[in-house]
Protein backbone atom coordinates (compact mmCIF):
# COMPACT_ATOMS: atom_id res chain seq x y z
CA UNK A 1 0.00 0.00 0.00
CA UNK A 2 0.95 3.21 -0.58
CA UNK A 3 1.25 5.51 2.20
CA UNK A 4 -0.83 8.73 1.91
CA UNK A 5 0.19 12.52 1.86
CA UNK A 6 -1.07 12.89 5.58
CA UNK A 7 1.52 9.59 6.57
CA UNK A 8 4.78 10.98 4.91
CA UNK A 9 4.04 14.28 6.67
CA UNK A 10 4.37 12.72 9.97
CA UNK A 11 7.54 11.11 9.21
CA UNK A 12 10.67 12.50 11.72
CA UNK A 13 12.69 15.13 9.31
CA UNK A 14 16.85 13.73 9.86
CA UNK A 15 17.80 17.17 10.44
CA UNK A 16 16.48 16.92 13.69
CA UNK A 17 18.21 14.34 15.16
CA UNK A 18 21.56 16.04 15.69
CA UNK A 19 19.98 18.60 17.94
CA UNK A 20 17.74 16.05 19.54
CA UNK A 21 21.10 13.93 20.39
CA UNK A 22 22.74 17.18 21.59
CA UNK A 23 19.83 18.07 23.73
CA UNK A 24 19.32 14.36 25.51
CA UNK A 25 23.33 14.23 25.70
CA UNK A 26 23.71 17.76 27.40
CA UNK A 27 20.38 18.35 29.11
CA UNK A 28 18.57 15.10 29.85
CA UNK A 29 21.29 13.25 30.83
CA UNK A 30 23.05 15.66 33.19
CA UNK A 31 19.65 16.40 34.69
CA UNK A 32 19.14 12.57 35.12
CA UNK A 33 22.32 12.38 36.92
CA UNK A 34 21.78 15.20 39.11
CA UNK A 35 18.19 13.63 40.24
CA UNK A 36 20.24 9.94 41.18
CA UNK A 37 22.53 11.99 43.26
CA UNK A 38 19.76 13.66 45.10
CA UNK A 39 18.21 9.80 45.98
CA UNK A 40 22.18 8.35 47.03
CA UNK A 41 24.33 9.21 50.57
CA UNK A 42 26.99 11.39 51.18
CA UNK A 43 30.06 9.27 52.58
CA UNK A 44 32.26 10.69 55.92
CA UNK A 45 34.32 11.98 53.35
CA UNK A 46 32.01 13.53 51.08
CA UNK A 47 32.10 10.38 48.67
CA UNK A 48 28.75 9.32 47.58
CA UNK A 49 27.49 6.34 48.58
CA UNK A 50 25.18 4.46 46.06
CA UNK A 51 22.32 3.54 48.39
CA UNK A 52 18.87 5.08 48.44
CA UNK A 53 18.66 8.23 50.84
CA UNK A 54 15.64 10.62 50.73
CA UNK A 55 16.19 12.47 53.63
CA UNK A 56 18.27 14.75 51.38
CA UNK A 57 14.71 16.21 50.31
CA UNK A 58 13.79 16.06 54.17
CA UNK A 59 16.75 18.43 55.07
CA UNK A 60 15.40 21.12 52.36
CA UNK A 61 12.40 21.73 54.87
CA UNK A 62 14.48 22.34 58.29
CA UNK A 63 14.31 25.70 59.26
CA UNK A 64 17.98 26.74 58.83
CA UNK A 65 17.43 25.96 55.57
CA UNK A 66 13.97 27.09 55.17
CA UNK A 67 15.01 30.63 56.04
CA UNK A 68 17.33 30.48 53.58
CA UNK A 69 14.30 29.37 50.84
CA UNK A 70 12.05 31.91 52.17
CA UNK A 71 14.47 34.93 51.95
CA UNK A 72 15.06 33.55 48.20
CA UNK A 73 11.27 33.62 48.00
CA UNK A 74 11.20 37.57 48.69
CA UNK A 75 14.02 38.60 46.63
CA UNK A 76 12.66 36.92 43.21
CA UNK A 77 9.32 38.14 44.27
CA UNK A 78 10.84 41.78 44.87
CA UNK A 79 12.77 41.92 41.58
CA UNK A 80 9.88 39.98 39.65
CA UNK A 81 7.38 42.43 40.76
CA UNK A 82 9.80 45.47 40.43
CA UNK A 83 10.73 44.42 37.11
CA UNK A 84 7.08 44.40 35.92
CA UNK A 85 6.68 47.89 37.31
CA UNK A 86 9.00 49.02 35.51
CA UNK A 87 9.05 46.87 32.56
CA UNK A 88 4.74 47.84 31.80
CA UNK A 89 4.89 51.36 30.74
CA UNK A 90 8.00 50.97 28.17
CA UNK A 91 6.75 47.37 27.08
CA UNK A 92 3.36 49.37 26.22
CA UNK A 93 5.43 52.73 24.46
CA UNK A 94 7.05 50.34 22.45
CA UNK A 95 3.88 48.77 21.37
CA UNK A 96 2.29 52.26 20.33
CA UNK A 97 5.28 53.58 19.24
CA UNK A 98 6.05 53.81 15.33
CA UNK A 99 8.87 51.01 13.70
CA UNK A 100 11.99 53.30 13.94
CA UNK A 101 11.13 54.00 17.36
CA UNK A 102 10.19 50.47 18.75
CA UNK A 103 13.40 48.91 17.00
CA UNK A 104 15.13 51.56 18.55
CA UNK A 105 13.84 51.00 21.87
CA UNK A 106 14.16 46.62 21.23
CA UNK A 107 17.48 47.86 20.41
CA UNK A 108 19.07 49.44 23.73
CA UNK A 109 16.68 46.61 25.39
CA UNK A 110 18.71 44.12 24.15
CA UNK A 111 22.54 45.60 23.71
CA UNK A 112 22.84 44.07 27.52
CA UNK A 113 22.94 40.80 26.33
CA UNK A 114 25.99 41.69 24.68
CA UNK A 115 28.10 42.53 27.47
CA UNK A 116 29.58 39.22 29.20
CA UNK A 117 27.42 38.65 32.10
CA UNK A 118 29.75 39.12 34.92
CA UNK A 119 31.38 41.90 33.53
CA UNK A 120 27.98 43.91 33.51
CA UNK A 121 27.74 43.37 37.26
CA UNK A 122 31.26 44.39 38.06
CA UNK A 123 30.69 47.92 35.91
CA UNK A 124 27.31 48.20 37.75
CA UNK A 125 29.32 48.10 41.16
CA UNK A 126 32.05 50.28 40.37
CA UNK A 127 28.64 52.98 39.41
CA UNK A 128 27.17 52.46 42.57
CA UNK A 129 30.62 52.28 44.65
CA UNK A 130 31.95 54.70 47.34
CA UNK A 131 33.91 56.20 44.48
CA UNK A 132 30.76 55.60 41.63
CA UNK A 133 29.59 57.87 39.55
CA UNK A 134 26.25 58.22 41.80
CA UNK A 135 28.08 58.55 45.09
CA UNK A 136 30.63 61.70 43.04
CA UNK A 137 27.56 63.57 41.00
CA UNK A 138 25.73 63.84 44.39
CA UNK A 139 28.71 64.72 45.95
CA UNK A 140 28.80 67.60 43.11
CA UNK A 141 25.21 68.29 44.03
CA UNK A 142 26.17 68.46 47.67
CA UNK A 143 22.91 66.33 48.60
CA UNK A 144 25.36 64.31 50.83
CA UNK A 145 27.83 64.76 52.64
CA UNK A 146 29.17 61.02 53.23
CA UNK A 147 28.99 58.51 50.07
CA UNK A 148 26.09 55.93 50.20
CA UNK A 149 26.31 52.29 50.95
CA UNK A 150 24.77 50.97 47.91
CA UNK A 151 26.91 47.76 47.05
CA UNK A 152 27.90 45.13 50.02
CA UNK A 153 24.07 44.75 51.08
CA UNK A 154 20.54 43.85 50.25
CA UNK A 155 20.28 47.77 48.17
CA UNK A 156 22.72 46.36 45.88
CA UNK A 157 21.67 43.25 45.28
CA UNK A 158 18.29 44.20 44.65
CA UNK A 159 19.57 47.18 42.22
CA UNK A 160 21.71 44.26 40.51
CA UNK A 161 19.09 41.51 40.22
CA UNK A 162 16.46 44.71 38.70
CA UNK A 163 19.34 45.79 36.52
CA UNK A 164 20.11 41.79 35.17
CA UNK A 165 16.22 40.80 34.59
CA UNK A 166 14.35 43.87 33.67
CA UNK A 167 14.87 42.92 29.65
CA UNK A 168 13.70 39.10 30.45
CA UNK A 169 10.34 41.40 31.80
CA UNK A 170 9.92 43.83 28.92
CA UNK A 171 10.48 41.29 26.09
CA UNK A 172 7.26 38.77 27.00
CA UNK A 173 5.46 41.77 27.55
CA UNK A 174 6.55 43.71 24.07
CA UNK A 175 4.98 40.60 22.23
CA UNK A 176 1.78 40.21 24.06
CA UNK A 177 0.89 44.13 23.77
CA UNK A 178 2.13 44.20 20.46
CA UNK A 179 -0.50 42.27 18.89
CA UNK A 180 -3.24 44.02 20.77
CA UNK A 181 -6.09 45.26 19.07
CA UNK A 182 -5.66 49.11 20.77
CA UNK A 183 -9.35 49.84 19.41
CA UNK A 184 -10.83 47.83 22.06
CA UNK A 185 -9.30 50.71 24.40
CA UNK A 186 -10.86 53.44 22.23
CA UNK A 187 -14.37 51.03 22.36
CA UNK A 188 -14.30 50.79 26.07
CA UNK A 189 -13.30 54.53 26.26
CA UNK A 190 -16.46 55.67 23.97
CA UNK A 191 -18.80 53.51 26.07
CA UNK A 192 -17.53 55.51 29.47
CA UNK A 193 -14.90 53.64 31.02
CA UNK A 194 -11.98 55.64 32.66
CA UNK A 195 -8.54 55.39 32.06
CA UNK A 196 -8.06 53.73 34.74
CA UNK A 197 -11.41 51.08 34.29
CA UNK A 198 -9.71 51.19 30.81
CA UNK A 199 -6.40 49.55 32.07
CA UNK A 200 -7.70 47.51 34.97
CA UNK A 201 -10.71 45.95 32.69
CA UNK A 202 -9.29 45.70 29.24
CA UNK A 203 -5.17 46.64 28.98
CA UNK A 204 -4.47 44.33 31.68
CA UNK A 205 -6.45 40.85 30.86
CA UNK A 206 -5.89 41.39 27.30
CA UNK A 207 -2.01 41.48 28.36
CA UNK A 208 -2.10 39.16 30.93
CA UNK A 209 -0.58 35.86 29.20
CA UNK A 210 2.81 38.51 29.06
CA UNK A 211 2.70 39.35 32.74
CA UNK A 212 2.49 35.89 33.45
CA UNK A 213 5.40 34.57 30.94
CA UNK A 214 7.64 37.52 32.09
CA UNK A 215 7.28 36.89 35.77
CA UNK A 216 8.04 33.37 35.08
CA UNK A 217 10.70 33.85 33.25
CA UNK A 218 11.99 36.38 36.09
CA UNK A 219 11.02 34.75 39.16
CA UNK A 220 12.60 31.51 38.66
CA UNK A 221 16.17 32.05 37.63
CA UNK A 222 16.19 35.29 40.28
CA UNK A 223 14.95 32.51 43.06
CA UNK A 224 18.40 30.27 42.18
CA UNK A 225 20.70 33.36 41.77
CA UNK A 226 24.41 32.94 43.17
CA UNK A 227 26.35 35.35 41.32
CA UNK A 228 24.85 38.98 42.21
CA UNK A 229 23.95 38.03 45.95
CA UNK A 230 27.24 37.02 45.89
CA UNK A 231 29.19 39.96 43.83
CA UNK A 232 26.92 42.58 45.10
CA UNK A 233 25.55 41.16 48.11
CA UNK A 234 29.17 40.45 49.69
CA UNK A 235 29.79 37.86 52.54
CA UNK A 236 26.63 38.68 54.64
CA UNK A 237 23.84 37.37 51.87
CA UNK A 238 23.15 33.63 51.58
CA UNK A 239 20.36 32.87 49.11
CA UNK A 240 19.67 29.40 47.40
CA UNK A 241 22.19 29.64 44.65
CA UNK A 242 24.76 30.47 46.97
CA UNK A 243 23.69 27.81 49.22
CA UNK A 244 23.52 25.20 46.45
CA UNK A 245 27.02 26.34 45.10
CA UNK A 246 28.50 26.52 49.11
CA UNK A 247 27.13 22.62 49.24
CA UNK A 248 28.96 21.85 46.24
CA UNK A 249 32.04 23.08 46.43
CA UNK A 250 33.11 23.61 50.30
CA UNK A 251 30.84 21.22 51.92
CA UNK A 252 31.14 18.47 49.04
CA UNK A 253 27.51 17.08 49.72
CA UNK A 254 26.69 16.60 46.52
CA UNK A 255 23.66 14.64 47.17
CA UNK A 256 21.80 17.40 49.02
CA UNK A 257 23.04 20.03 46.58
CA UNK A 258 21.53 17.65 44.07
CA UNK A 259 18.59 17.38 45.96
CA UNK A 260 18.00 20.98 45.87
CA UNK A 261 18.63 21.78 42.79
CA UNK A 262 16.49 18.87 41.64
CA UNK A 263 13.65 21.15 43.48
CA UNK A 264 14.51 24.00 41.81
CA UNK A 265 14.31 22.37 37.73
CA UNK A 266 11.04 21.11 39.43
CA UNK A 267 9.65 24.36 40.58
CA UNK A 268 11.08 25.80 36.68
CA UNK A 269 8.89 22.70 35.13
CA UNK A 270 5.69 23.60 36.90
CA UNK A 271 5.81 26.61 36.28
CA UNK A 272 5.98 26.77 32.42
CA UNK A 273 3.59 24.38 32.00
CA UNK A 274 1.08 26.53 34.32
CA UNK A 275 2.43 29.60 31.27
CA UNK A 276 1.42 26.68 28.47
CA UNK A 277 -2.13 26.16 29.72
CA UNK A 278 -2.50 29.54 30.47
CA UNK A 279 -1.35 30.11 27.14
CA UNK A 280 -3.48 27.94 25.46
CA UNK A 281 -6.79 29.07 27.29
CA UNK A 282 -6.19 32.76 27.65
CA UNK A 283 -9.64 33.43 28.32
CA UNK A 284 -10.04 36.32 28.68
CA UNK A 285 -8.81 37.53 25.70
CA UNK A 286 -11.36 35.42 23.92
CA UNK A 287 -14.18 37.16 25.93
CA UNK A 288 -13.10 40.72 25.07
CA UNK A 289 -12.56 39.79 21.40
CA UNK A 290 -16.20 38.08 21.25
CA UNK A 291 -17.73 41.18 22.63
CA UNK A 292 -15.35 43.56 20.24
CA UNK A 293 -17.24 41.47 17.58
CA UNK A 294 -20.58 41.69 18.88
CA UNK A 295 -19.96 45.49 19.23
CA UNK A 296 -19.24 45.86 15.43
CA UNK A 297 -16.44 48.57 14.36
CA UNK A 298 -15.32 51.31 16.39
CA UNK A 299 -15.25 54.65 14.36
CA UNK A 300 -12.73 56.94 16.23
Amino acid sequence: MEPTAFTKQQKTPAFIFPSLGWFIFFLIIPLGIVVAFSLMHKGAYGQIEYRLDLGNFARVFEPIYLKTVFRSLLLAAFTAGTCLVLAYPLAYLMARSGDMLKKLILALVIVPFWTNFVIRIYALKLVLGENGLINQLLRELHLIAAPLQLTDNLIGVGIGMIYNYLPFMVLPLFVALDKLDFTLLDAAYDLGASRVQMALKVLLPLSLPGIVTGSIFVFIPAFGEFVIPDLMGGSQSMYVGTLITETFLKSRDWPFGSAMSTLLVLMAMVSFVIVLSRASRDPAAREMRGKRAEAGPVHV
